[in-house]
């Protein structure tokens, strides 16, 4: 099978893993050329398939932790395994083919199947003109296809970066995330603009970035986070249908990671929290690739004694407050767990709404380990000191349930 990620995998912080042997080719050349060979499978429990060729082996704590939720729901039904990015193109494609409006443009996105082919097969499916590849402005294209939005289409916008789509700062903010109020209500803007993004495998700081909280102080907008396939499918599709403007992250290091999902139709809510590991000790709040780091250290955790209990926000904004809540009244602990920078980050923002709300509740002060405010070094060292480990959300566990 020939891979772009190639061995990109969410569990790779891991001090056991031998981080240095992965590398990720370059988002933005148009000469990329796909490498068959290796890679590996990351699956939503943690686990790891080796795919055709030698590689070191994850080594974890075997213990009991309770199971993952979403994964125990799909796991007993029929369905079948993908990819994250084939379930991305499966939730696009049913939507495409319900929906005649639906239409995507960005760099890449056509014959060529985008940089990590999401889009693979549309163009020759639906025609160049439903999968529209666009010049290298982000700018234009987003604009366009907020123009599209108003105009009666549901336009998906792909950033083959999601530090590209800075470009188009200016069209996200005043237009998708104001005509609607601006026009009276005249307007309405049903785009998604998706893309990959996070902390990758050497990618240097420009192709590196977390833009969460950059958008997040957009008014009018909604977010959502996905990092297991069947959310993704899920919140492709919920943000397709959605008549707001909706920001979908994807991490550039879960693409490959392989779950088993239904086979008939389904929708998740743009709106709602996942518990991913109930407990009672601590409440850990976290998104994206962080909710592997967490669930790592939630089996060294359980070793310790101690029952935490996991959530993946998946909604950036607005927040589920209603889950994040009663878990808060249940532990009257809350550490949050994030990949987007310290100043002015998503963490920031939850912090304050946890404050804000459930103060109360609260036996310690919140903690919130985020990456550290510098440009993401080069250096594969480097990198994996400016994000979160594992080790450091065991010891804040314990620190907050002294």
């Amino acid at each position: 099978m020939a891979t772009i990620v190639g061995a990109a995998t969410a569990l790779s912080a891991s001090k056991s893993f031998d981080s240095g042997k992965l590398h990720l080719p370059s988002r933005r050349s148009l000469s990329i050329s796909e490498r068959k060979g290796s890679f590996l499978v990351v699956r939503s429990d943690g686990s790891v398939v080796h795919k055709a060729h030698r590689a070191q082996k994850l080594i974890a704590n075997a213990v009991a932790t309770k199971a993952d939720s979403s994964a125990a729901s799909t796991a007993s039904k029929p369905g079948h395994e993908l990819l994250l990015f084939e379930a991305l193109r499966e939730g696009l494609e049913e939507e495409m083919d319900r929906d005649p409006t639906v239409c995507v443009m960005g760099e890449d996105v056509g014959h060529y199947g985008g940089s990590y082919k999401v889009t693979k097969g549309l163009a020759t499916k639906y025609g160049d003109l439903r999968v529209l590849d666009t010049p290298i402005a982000e700018n234009s294209f987003t604009g366009m296809g907020i123009g599209a939005a108003m105009t009666g289409l549901r336009p998906i916008v792909e950033g083959m970066n999601m530090g590209f789509l800075l470009l188009a700062f200016n069209q996200i903010s005043n237009n998708c995330g104001m005509l609607h109020y601006t026009s009276g209500g005249q307007f309405k803007i049903p785009i998604v603009i998706r893309g990959p993004g996070g902390v990758g495998r050497q990618l240097g700081a420009e192709h590196s970035q977390r833009l969460e909280s950059y958008f997040q102080s957009i008014p009018g907008i909604q977010m959502v986070a996905c990092s297991t396939p069947y959310n993704a499918k899920g919140l492709m599709k919920a943000a397709i249908r959605s008549e707001n403007p909706v920001i979908l992250f994807e991490h550039v290091l879960l693409y490959n990671l392989k779950e088993r999902i239904p086979d008939e139709e389904y929708v998740c809510s743009l709106e709602e929290a996942e518990m991913v590991r109930p407990g009672e000790h601590v409440t850990i709040l976290t998104y994206s690739r962080m909710r592997y780091h967490v669930m790592q250290a939630a089996k060294t955790l359980v070793n310790k004694g101690y029952d935490p209990e996991v959530i993946d926000i998946r909604s950036l904004k607005p927040f589920d407050l209603h889950t994040i809540g009663n878990s808060v009244k249940k532990t009257h602990r809350v550490l949050i767990v994030e990949e987007c920078m310290r100043t002015g980050g998503i963490g920031a923002s939850l912090t304050a709404a946890i404050t804000e709300n459930f103060n109360d509740y609260l036996d310690a002060p919140i903690i919130c380990l985020s990456s550290q405010d510098v440009p993401t070094p080069y250096a594969g060292t480097l990198e994996e000191w400016t994000v979160v480990q594992p080790a450091q959300i065991v010891t804040a566990v314990e620190q907050l349930c002294q």
